[in-house]
């Protein structure tokens, strides 16, 4: 004789046919109206607890077979952020300093399942631009020198080729190069030259020998998950900050942990992209594939995004002559834009302080960029590296941050080439007025917001545009 939440027994009847078929219609009917559904009272609910970047928490009530994709979903909708198809939920553990990105089509309960009791585990939920690059660029994720293909493959093989070689479950290519590996049960660790093949991941006992008899198996993937280092060389003694490891399912802590160590950023990327497609195959194709299914001008390994119907209705018009008319080359366009955006600086436009009151840009120059979210006041240069890092190393994610080294002066972090630079804007102040250049003063811009805008437009000096910045959201 259970008492029934009201409104719970409209659709737990089977008999009582649904008066609303339209409400369990939603996209997103598998994780907000799992209540609605016929027999939904059968799947179990759990409580999880999600981060954010500024350590905020958000506790959840989600179905024990909800999978991190749904989560992400849920929380885009309870916060109305824009859905890009970048959000993730990044699995922490906070003594050893290691995370991952949970798969998309991961359950979360079962990740549950393996944390132990002496790891303090958390669960954040943040933007990962680099989850699926290697499906639009794989040719700069897997270099020449570190992929051997098949004797009887062509060795010019094409964007798509590469992809589906990793793909198919018939051929796999080779993975080769050195590696540190930190002897188990011992402080210290090893260089040794390691090949990571269908069966698994091995190291030559002889050199750079592939001959099977200097072949000793390392490590299988199937029950255990692989990490990033956090913390580079700080907890595990590493030689380098460019380390990843194997954690089997349920293990006991740290002594069971197989820890490795590339040289650099891009060798690391190397070996963590390809054990992720070696691990999960065809089901990380599906899961990018998701958000563009049922799209027309989708084929496979072969996406372009769509502009939306608003977009194409949208054209650039020149109204400075005696007649209208529409500016087709699409150079033009930018750069009157461009234009445009300096001469409404120049006229010295108001803006609207927190109470909706107008104020000068003048007056603003020295702290408009506190309110904009790719700025982070008083972080460390190691701070910028790690957000970044944790946002994923796609050429074009930037922050802004105070200098460390000079307190009048500012720094710009962006990624390019699967590395971090760092680039100083200095203030300058010409006949009275103040202003800000990565240049030494050739492109001069009036606060930082200005700055950052031309740059999201231009490359200028930089190696490329600002494309996405790194923020730190609230829950």
């Amino acid at each position: 004789n259970r008492r029934k939440k009201k409104g719970d027994n409209i659709l737990e009847n089977p008999s009582i046919p649904n008066p609303f078929p339209e409400l369990c219609c939603s996209p997103f009917a598998s994780v907000l109206s799992a209540s609605l559904l016929p027999k939904a009272t059968s799947r179990k609910k759990q409580v999880i607890k999600v981060y954010s970047e500024d350590d905020t928490s958000r506790a959840l009530e989600v179905p024990s077979d909800i999978t991190a994709r749904d989560v992400c979903q849920l929380l885009i909708l309870k916060n109305h952020y824009v859905d890009d198809h970048s959000w993730t939920l990044f699995e922490q553990l906070t003594h050893t300093g290691l995370g991952r990105a949970i798969e998309d089509h991961e359950l979360v309960m079962e990740v549950q399942s393996n944390w132990v009791m002496e790891e303090e585990t958390k669960l954040y939920f943040r933007k990962n631009y680099a989850k699926y690059e290697f499906f639009k660029n794989p040719l700069s994720f897997f270099p020449d020198h570190m992929i051997s293909f098949p004797s009887e493959t062509n060795a010019d093989l094409s964007h798509s080729g590469i992809l589906q070689m990793f793909l198919s479950s018939s051929t796999y290519p080779e993975i080769h190069g050195y590696l540190h590996a930190k002897e188990q049960g011992k402080k210290s660790w090893k260089k040794l030259y390691f090949l990571l093949r269908r069966s698994g991941l091995y190291f030559s006992t002889k050199g750079t020998s592939k001959e099977p008899r200097h072949l000793q198996f390392f490590c299988e993937f199937s029950n255990s998950d692989m990490y990033m280092s956090l913390t580079g060389k700080k907890i595990s003694g590493a030689p380098t900050n460019y380390g990843f490891c194997f954690k089997p399912n349920k293990s006991g802590g740290t002594r069971d942990l197989k820890q490795l160590c590339a040289d650099d950023e891009q060798s690391r990327t190397c070996w963590m992209t390809a054990i992720r497609l070696l691990k999960y195959g065809m089901q990380l194709y599906q899961n990018y594939m998701q958000p563009y299914q049922g799209r027309s001008g989708c084929s496979p390994l072969n996406i372009t995004p769509m502009r939306s119907i608003s977009e194409n209705s949208l054209v650039a018009m020149d109204f400075s002559g005696h007649r209208s008319r529409i500016i087709e080359n699409p150079t033009e366009a930018l750069s009157v834009a461009v234009e445009e955006g300096l001469a409404w600086r120049r006229r010295g436009c108001l803006r609207l302080n927190s109470h909706g009151s107008p104020i000068a840009v003048s007056n603003m120059g020295m702290s408009i960029h506190r309110s904009q979210s790719w700025f982070h006041h008083k972080i460390s240069r190691e701070e910028a590296q790690r957000l970044i890092l944790q946002h994923g190393l796609v050429d074009g994610v930037f922050l802004v941050r105070d200098s460390q080294s000079n307190p009048k002066t500012f720094v710009l972090s962006l990624s390019h080439g699967l590395k971090i630079k760092h680039f100083q804007i200095v203030p300058l102040e010409d006949d009275g007025k103040l202003f800000y250049t990565l240049d030494d003063g050739h492109t001069r811009f009036t606060d930082l917001i200005q700055l950052v805008e031309f740059y999201q437009l231009n490359k200028g000096v930089l190696p490329c545009k600002l494309k996405h910045y790194c923020a730190r959201i609230a829950l």
